[in-house]
């Protein structure tokens, strides 16, 4: 297959060739191959200094990663069966890993499909499209997807910032089937409701599956309190695993709604309340009655969505992991965890040693994790590795 070229400058091939799928504009040989030439979402062959085919990829020469590589094999045609390979490849994958359809089928880079998220939810599909290359092959991919396991409905999302980088509609768009209001997950044997259409990102973080089984088994007859609780994902099976009681806190009156459904759903809510309420404020607030809990479970949204933002968002964890040490009991457990990339685990290893010393408490990390085998980590792709959970035992300073 003949697809334009696009040439690298001297020695910017390296990052590639030991497996990375991104070209950044500045890496580009803009005399021999003017970005101005492709349009967003054009097909390119790839190509060192020297002209030697690295592989194909699609373009959007308006975006700071100009190019995201698609495969290796530079003859290779991007049309329905390389769509069905990778599709299928990865859906292979999850079949294996888990038992019921609620897993996120697509990881973007670490399935081959750079721009991409599927997530499953029974026989519903919610699907993120972040780069003009993959939108413009949008109606191929609703194709295949609907091929392979017969959806009931299938829902782009369009409302990630990731597409407006990309000047492309934040819309959503029912491209197939009818949409129900509400749909229940099954996750680690605990029934959820969710709205896909309304919620954050895809709809649910499967990426926490595994934690939250972990947590589950730890919180008989504690207080738990659940921050930034969403749909109560980490909150519910607190509950079923013999927790006293469960606060769950959030900012979301809708988000609220739904936990309060799944609770009545599960048999637990006269084991929960939920808080409406400002994280922050709600620790301020509960520092100052001296409320303690057991257990508290520190999970908020990317607070380093971007580099630059990195000094903000770390004071922002910094000063969450304080307040909520403040409020935890005597021999308690903190579950700390993150999503922005640019925090590191050793950020975070920091942010909780600090913390703890600065109010004289003795913390251990005696468990951590990262996101659950349906978010796979691309190896050459740091990029693809975000998530990070610490599971801490505080004490009194020994």
């Amino acid at each position: 297959m003949n697809y334009p070229e696009l040439f690298l400058k001297k020695n910017e091939d390296k990052r590639l060739r030991q497996g990375h799928l991104w070209v950044f504009s500045n890496e580009v040989d803009c005399r021999r191959s003017p970005l101005e030439q492709f349009a967003p979402g054009d097909l390119a062959t790839v190509c060192d200094a020297d002209g030697k085919a690295i592989g194909v990829a699609y373009v959007n020469p308006n975006a700071l990663i100009c190019s995201r590589l698609l495969t290796r094999k530079s003859n290779l045609k991007i049309g329905e069966s390389f769509f069905r390979s990778r599709l299928n490849q990865a859906l292979g994958l999850r079949q294996r890993l888990f038992d019921k359809p609620f897993y996120r089928w697509v990881f973007g880079e670490s399935d081959g499909l750079p721009g991409l998220v599927v997530d499953r939810f029974g026989a519903v599909l919610s699907v993120q499209i972040t780069t003009a290359g993959m939108e413009r092959h949008k109606d191929l991919l609703v194709k295949v997807l609907c091929e392979l396991v017969e959806p009931t409905a299938v829902l782009l999302k369009n409302d990630t910032g990731q597409r407006q980088l990309e000047n492309l509609s934040l819309v959503p768009e029912l491209v197939f089937g009818e949409l129900p209001e509400r749909l229940e997950v099954v996750e680690n044997g605990t029934r959820f409701l969710v709205n896909i259409a309304e919620g954050q990102k895809t709809g649910w973080f499967y990426d926490h599956r595994e934690n939250r089984a972990r947590l589950a088994k730890l919180v008989r007859g504690m207080r738990v309190l659940d921050l930034f609780s969403y749909a109560g994902a980490w909150g519910i099976p607190a509950a079923l695993g013999g927790a006293a009681e469960v606060c769950c806190v959030d900012s979301s009156e809708s988000a609220l709604s739904l936990a309060q459904a799944s609770a009545e759903l599960n048999g637990v809510a006269g084991t929960m309340r939920f808080e409406r309420s400002d994280v922050f404020e709600f620790l301020k607030q509960a520092r100052e009655r001296r409320e303690q809990f057991d257990v508290v479970i520190l999970d908020p949204p990317a607070l380093i969505k971007r580099k630059k933002d990195f000094k903000s968002g770390y004071e922002a964890y910094r000063r969450l992991n304080h307040l909520a040490l403040q409020v935890l009991s005597s021999s308690g457990i903190l579950v700390s965890a993150s999503c922005s990339h640019h925090l590191s685990r050793e950020n975070l290893q920091e942010i909780l040693r600090s913390s703890a010393r600065h109010i004289d408490r003795h913390l251990l990390l005696f468990a951590g994790d990262g996101q659950g085998p349906d978010h796979p980590i691309h190896p050459a792709m740091a990029e693809t590795e975000y998530l990070k959970a610490f599971f801490c035992a505080v004490s009194s300073t020994i």
